[in-house]
C-alpha cells in the first residue's frame, strides 16, 4: 500500500509552493484527488492520485538525475562560493525539502558526470567506501607521466599530505605520455588532482567520464536525463 502524506505539506515538499500557500491552491481548486476538489488542508493522499492543474506531481517518489557538470560551477548550496550546478535546474527543483545535492563533488575546475538527488540514503549507498562505487576520471598533466605510476597508484600505498590512510588501490591507464585514465572506489578531497601532485605531475583538465555502470553518453554540458527510482547501482 502506498504510503498516504499530507496534502498541504506534499505540495511544499516538492517545490510548489510554501506549505500556506498551498491552501490557497486547494481553496481555488487548482488541486484534485482522482478528479475532485479537495476540501481538507490535512487530508492524507496517495501521491500518484493527486493532480495540480490536471497535471500529476513532479516526481513524488523523489528525483535522481545524471548531471554533465561544465567547467566553472561549484556543487555548492552556498552562493558565497560562486555560481553552483542547481542554477541549471528548474526552480520547482531547488526548492525541494529534502533537498536536491549531489552524489559527491566534482571542483570547479572540473568537468562531467555528476548525480544529483534528494534521497539522502542513496547518496550514502554511493558515497559510502565499502560499497566500492568505481568512478573513471580522465586527466591531463603538465608533463610526461611516469609509468611506475601504474604499480604506485595500485599498490594501495600512496600518502597523501594530511590523511590518516593511504589511497586505496587504483587502476591508472596511460593513454599518451601526458594523458591518463584513472579509476577511484573512494572520494577522498581532490583526491585525483592529489594523487597527480604527490608523484610531481599538475593536472590540466580533469574529466569524470564514468560513475559506476553510468558514462554520459552524447549528453551535452550543462544538461542533465532523469533517472529512475529505485535506482538498482
Amino acid at each position: 500500500m502506498p504510503a498516504l502524506r499530507r496534502i498541504d505539506q506534499l505540495l511544499a515538499n516538492l517545490g510548489y509552493c510554501s506549505r500556506s500557500e498551498a491552501r490557497d491552491w486547494i481553496r481555488s481548486g487548482a488541486v484534485t484527488i482522482r478528479g475532485e476538489a479537495v476540501d481538507d488542508f490535512g487530508a492524507k493522499v496517495d501521491p500518484a492520485e493527486v493532480r495540480v492543474d490536471g497535471e500529476p506531481l513532479d516526481h513524488p517518489d523523489g528525483l535522481l538525475l545524471l548531471l554533465h557538470k561544465p567547467v566553472g560551477l561549484v556543487c555548492s548550496h552556498d552562493g558565497r562560493e560562486g555560481p553552483s550546478v542547481y542554477t541549471l535546474l528548474p526552480e520547482r527543483w531547488r526548492r525541494r525539502n529534502p533537498v536536491v545535492t549531489s552524489v559527491g563533488r566534482l571542483d570547479k575546475e572540473t568537468s562531467g558526470l555528476l548525480l544529483l538527488t534528494d534521497q539522502s540514503e542513496l547518496v550514502h549507498r554511493l558515497t559510502s567506501p565499502k560499497h566500492k562505487v568505481p568512478k573513471i576520471y580522465r586527466a591531463t598533466l603538465d608533463r610526461d607521466l611516469d609509468p611506475t605510476l601504474v604499480a604506485l597508484f595500485a599498490a594501495g600505498s600512496l600518502q597523501l599530505e594530511d590523511e590518516k590512510q593511504p589511497c586505496a588501490p587504483a587502476e591508472l591507464r596511460i593513454v599518451s605520455p601526458r594523458e591518463a585514465e584513472l579509476t577511484l572506489t573512494e572520494g577522498k578531497y581532490h583526491q585525483v588532482r592529489r594523487m597527480f601532485a604527490a608523484a610531481g605531475n599538475t593536472v590540466l583538465t580533469l574529466h569524470r567520464a564514468r560513475f559506476g555502470t553510468l558514462e554520459l553518453g552524447d549528453l551535452p554540458p550543462g544538461q542533465w536525463r532523469e533517472m529512475s527510482l529505485p535506482f538498482p547501482f
